[in-house]
Order: C-alpha cells, then sequence, then structure tokens
C-alpha cells in the first residue's frame, strides 16, 4: 500500500509561483510513476504532470509545459510540483497518486493511490 500526503497550497496572485509537496510512503515503491491531477469545481479531474519513479523521466499536459515542472527529491520519498506562471485557471484541488504501472499515464483511473489533494487559489 502507497500512502500519498500532499501539502503546500495556497492563495497566490496570478503570475505568482508556488511549490506543492507529495510524501511517499511506501516499504516496496521499487517502480511505477507518481502523478499529479487537479479538480476544479464542476469539472472532471484533469492531469498535471507525472514522473517515472526510477528513470525520473517526465510528462506535461500541454496547459502547463513550460510553467510547471516536476520533480523528486530521493532522500525525503518527496515528489515536487514547481509551479509558475500562475493563472487564475489553474485554480483546483491538486491530487498527487501512485501505480506500478511502466510508462507514464495520463488518466486518473490509471493510478491506485492517492493523496487527500491540496487547495491551489490563484486570484486575478
Amino acid at each position: 500500500q502507497v500512502q500519498l500526503v500532499e501539502s503546500g497550497g495556497g492563495l497566490v496572485q496570478a503570475g505568482a509561483s508556488l511549490r506543492i509537496s507529495c510524501v511517499v510512503s511506501t516499504r516496496t515503491f521499487s517502480n511505477g510513476a507518481i502523478g499529479w491531477f487537479r479538480q476544479a469545481p464542476g469539472k472532471e479531474r484533469e492531469f498535471v504532470a507525472a514522473i517515472g519513479w526510477i528513470r525520473e523521466n517526465t510528462n506535461y499536459a500541454d496547459s502547463v509545459k513550460g510553467r510547471f515542472t516536476i520533480f523528486k527529491d530521493n532522500a525525503k520519498n518527496t515528489v515536487f510540483l514547481q509551479m509558475s506562471s500562475l493563472k487564475p485557471g489553474d485554480t483546483a484541488v491538486y491530487y498527487c497518486a501512485s501505480n506500478f504501472e511502466y510508462g507514464l499515464k495520463t488518466t486518473p483511473d490509471r493510478y491506485k493511490n492517492w493523496g487527500q489533494g491540496t487547495q491551489v487559489t490563484v486570484s486575478s
């Protein structure tokens, strides 16, 4: 069982930067990937970014390419999402999720374990 705990969300102005974190707790998470998803009120959960746990290869949604960066700190078993040039449209609850599959999946149904989410609000 993989446990995921997000933190770092908050209220920022448009154009600002914010870093959110996902601590991954497991004894056996030796492959697979961590993904970040977000869900705005009244909308479906959508893919943001993913990183391979071993190779650290990355994948991004087109809407965040060039603005968001996903990376991991192996010593802390933590995956970060660095968000820059934030827009009001980025406002959502951000979730991290894990799977044991090869390849960086971009749909929520391919991820087994989820954190509880952290709210990111971008004001105009």
